[in-house]
Order: structure tokens, then sequence, then C-alpha cells
């Protein structure tokens, strides 16, 4: 081999080996939720790449013995021509044989460390971090065909390297791992909020993720600081506590404060039509008009006591301990508050509480 020819080997194993570090990052660093919707639309590269990212173990064998591969003989064909390319300049300075010999090859190793570290590795590496949804459209198909070509050598040392992770009891992961845990999202809105990526003024982003770490009794309304109605109420007195505390909603209890259900505004409107209305106002609602309060438990997650609420179409529901007792009552505003900030009831426009 001439001393260009090895040249040449030198900047094609330089090439080699920065595919296979590219594609390795990018495998483990790209992100489905971008993929999938192209693959669904159809793109074979889209496809070869959930592929690779589904058996990431099997891609980081591949790239893992190209790049050792490549390294070796990075090397093997680079140092005997770029020492008989210097010896010749190093021979004019009248040195030994010996002296040029490791002055050639203390070059030669410098050279071509600095070349396989920037531009095998660095390079490559920084560039699948930064862009790994395109690194892996486009490195993705040939990382698979070779891993294609050189199946059972891969094979064989991926399911050794297995046993291995199994002696220590680790049970190795195919699949590159491509989602993430409620303290990993909100440290990923909190770090996107510093660094400005994020914009989230009215705090609905932070919102959301708090809210599914909060349960039905963390904001639930104690019965002792609810304004409650008795059973015997009349569409006069509704209208009165309306006048009083502004509310549309009231919790209706019985003689032991026990709460029974709830009336709205509105459900007592019809009340005041009508030749008998005088008579409608001043007799209890009838229990057609009191909805029923839909039962939940303290320990009942706020995105479990939302489907529960809107499932039975009910804006409050009675919220009970572990022995059944009631401890209070949930509003479904108070739930939507969580997410949106403060929800003002229409009816307290103007009024005082």
């Amino acid at each position: 081999m001439n001393d260009w020819a090895g040249i040449a080997w030198l900047v094609v194993l330089l090439i080699g080996n920065a595919f296979f570090v590219g594609a390795e990052f990018a495998v483990i660093s790209a992100r489905r939720s971008q993929i999938e919707p192209l693959a669904e639309r159809g793109s074979r590269r889209a496809k070869t790449a959930l592929y690779a990212m589904e058996h990431a173990t099997l891609m980081l064998a591949t790239s893992q013995l190209g790049i050792t591969v490549c390294s070796l003989l990075i090397l093997n064909v680079s140092e005997p021509a770029i020492h008989h390319l210097l010896a010749g300049p190093l021979g004019l300075t009248g040195w030994s044989v010996a002296v040029i010999d490791t002055v050639a090859f203390i070059v030669t190793l410098v050279l071509v460390s600095y070349l396989h570290v920037v531009f095998g590795e660095m390079v490559p590496k920084n560039l699948a971090f930064s862009l790994p949804d395109r690194a892996v459209l486009l490195l993705a198909t040939p990382l698979v065909w070779v891993s294609v070509v050189f199946r059972p050598l891969i094979a064989s040392l991926n399911w050794l390297a297995n046993h291995v992770l199994r002696l220590f009891r680790v049970e190795p992961r195919n699949e590159a791992a491509s989602t993430f845990t409620l303290d990993e999202v909100a440290t990923i809105v909190n770090q996107s909020r510093i660094e400005g990526v994020l914009d989230d003024a009215s705090g609905a982003v932070t919102a959301a993720v708090e809210f599914t770490d909060k349960r039905a009794g963390d904001i639930a309304v104690p019965l002792e600081s609810l304004v409650t109605l008795p059973v015997s109420t009349t569409p006069d007195e509704i209208e009165r506590a309306v006048a009083k505390h502004g509310f549309s909603r009231y919790v209706i209890v019985d003689a032991a404060g026990e709460p029974l259900g709830y009336v709205h505004l509105k459900d007592i409107l019809r009340s005041s039509e009508g030749p008998d209305a005088a008579t409608r106002m001043s007799e209890p609602v009838p229990a057609k008009r009191i909805h029923r309060l839909v039962p939940m438990l303290e320990s009942s997650d706020l995105e479990d006591a939302l489907a529960t609420m809107r499932r039975n179409g009910r804006h409050l529901a009675r919220v009970c301990d572990a022995s059944g007792a009631t401890t209070g009552v949930l509003f479904l505003e108070d739930i939507i508050e969580e997410l949106v900030g403060e929800v003002q009831d229409a009816t307290r426009r103007g009024w005082g509480s």
C-alpha cells in the first residue's frame, strides 16, 4: 500500500467511525413522538428508524462493533503512510534512524488521535445530540443493513452481553426509552421555563404537572366551611341565600348535617313563574330537583375524580374517608381551578361573600 492510499483509508475509516458514533447516539436520543407520525404517513425511512429504536440493543451492538473495528484499523493503516511521509523531512535534521522513527511515531499518534477524537467521535456525537430526529432518519437505514449483514456475529455478542448483565441481576432492555416519569416531566417544564424555551405566564403547564400529584381530599371543602341549606329549604330561602352569599349551587343536608345532594339556582327559577308561584316558592324544594352527590374517597386522584364527575354529569361530589364518613364536598370548578387558575362563579359578580 502506498502512502496516499493509506491516507485515503484513514479518511474512509474516520467517516465509518463517525457514521457508527452518530447512528448510536441518534438511536438513543431520537423521540418516538416525532418519528411515529412520519411512519404513519408512509415514510420508509421513518419505519426503519422505528425498527432501529425498537431494537436498540442490537443497533448499539452493531455500532460498537463498527466503532471498534474502525478504531483498530485507523492507526494500523495510517501509521506506516504518515510515518513514511515524515521520514523524508525528518531525515534532513541529521537525527539517527531511531530518533526519527520515534518522533514520526509520536507525531502520527498525536495527529491520528486528534482526527479520530474530533472528527470520528465528537463531531458526529454532537450532531446526533443536536438533531436526533433528522440524524436517525438519515443513519438508521444503513445501520440496519449493517446489522442484517453481520447479524450472526452481532447477535452472538449481544446475547453474551445480555447474559453478563443478568449475572448481575440487571434485566437488559431492547427498546430505547421514549417515555418520562412525572418527576422528569416536571423537571423538563421547569428547566424549559428557566431557559426561556417555554412561555408559561399563566402557569397552566406547571399546574397540569402538579395536578396529577393531588388527591380529592386535598381540595375538597370541609363540611364546616360549606354554606349548606336544610332539606326543608324553599325556593324563597334559596333566593335569599343567593342574595347573601352569591353562590349558584348549595349543598342540601339532613337534620344530622349529612350532605344529601345539591341544588342549582336554575332549578328553582321556574318556581317563581305561573299562577301558583307563591305557593311553590314557599314549599320545600321537590326531591327531584335535588341532584345526587357523587361519592368519592379522599385518596382518589384528581384525574379520576374529574372523570367520575363528568361521567355522572355532576358538579359536586361527596368526599369520604376510609371509614366512609363524609369529610367534605368536592366542587368541579375547584378541580378546574387547579388547571387554569381561579374560576369565578357567574352569580358572584358584584356580590359580597
